[in-house]
């Protein structure tokens, strides 16, 4: 027998429902937040190191929003966050697993402690957290993964990185092998360059190699990463599981030779 199928009007409405944001407190990950909150979500900002940056993003959007603690290599910080979302808001409906770590270091000089921190970081975070949040979640839960397109590319001085982001997008399509019998969806989104203040003063080589390379002729913002998981964790999504959906304006398009 056939779901019945929701009204257009209702698809990216989150009213009612509680999200959870991993690496919130500025950038990427709250501009996810702050778009679910738009939607009607109430959001549980997860963040490490920033905690004025997190406080004040809740503050910004409001009654509907925790800032809570939590180091995602962690068990008990991360069942800390996942508890504490339920406390507030009764219930977790989506995780987004943006927290991650991103340095530079050339194949040769890259330390293994380096290479380890970053594995253990980029996808045994993103681990920890789907499956703390699973246990929490019923029917309808979704999961977003953020990885990057250096996850389906490699880049020098990227090594590191590019095998953290590559190893959580099989992660996310084995989780939603397991996870799709109790109707729990996991995708990912591997955004391309993300503007940054100080981007154009930091790399303007790099940056202008992009815009000269990208077919859409400009770099991403926060919110095109946003709405990406938004579309994923909604019913819009519904029939949608183990994807990765790239965000970078067709930069990874080109041929190769």
């Amino acid at each position: 027998m056939l779901d019945a199928v929701p009204k257009v009007a209702g698809l990216l409405d989150f009213h009612g429902r509680a999200v959870v944001v991993t690496g919130a407190s500025g950038g990427i990950g709250a501009g996810i937040a702050r778009r679910f909150a738009e939607a009607g979500a109430g959001v549980a900002i997860g963040y490490r190191g920033d905690r004025a940056g997190a406080e004040a993003l809740a503050a910004e959007i409001g009654a509907a929003a925790i800032a809570v603690h939590a180091d995602v290599t962690d068990d008990a910080a991360v069942e800390g966050l996942m508890q504490a979302t339920v406390d507030r808001f009764g219930r977790i409906d989506a995780l987004i697993n943006n927290a991650a770590l991103q340095d530079h270091a050339a194949f040769a000089e890259l330390p293994g402690a380096a290479f380890d921190r970053m594995l253990q970081a980029n996808v045994g975070g993103a681990f920890r957290c789907a499956q703390a949040a699973a246990r929490r979640m019923g029917e309808g839960g979704a999961i977003v993964n953020i990885a990057s397109i250096s996850g389906l590319e490699p880049a020098f001085g990227h090594a590191h990185y590019c095998a953290s982001k590559a190893a959580l997008i099989m992660l996310t399509r084995a989780a939603a092998l397991e996870l799709g019998p109790r109707k729990l969806r996991v995708n990912a989104v591997a955004p391309g360059l993300i503007w940054r203040d100080g981007l154009d003063e930091n790399w303007p080589e790099g940056l202008a190699r992009w815009l000269a390379h990208a077919p859409l002729g400009r770099v991403g913002q926060d919110e095109d990463v946003a709405d990406a998981c938004l579309f994923l964790a909604s019913p819009a999504a519904r029939f949608i599981t183990g994807a990765t959906l790239t965000v970078d304006g067709g930069v990874t398009a080109h041929p190769s030779y």
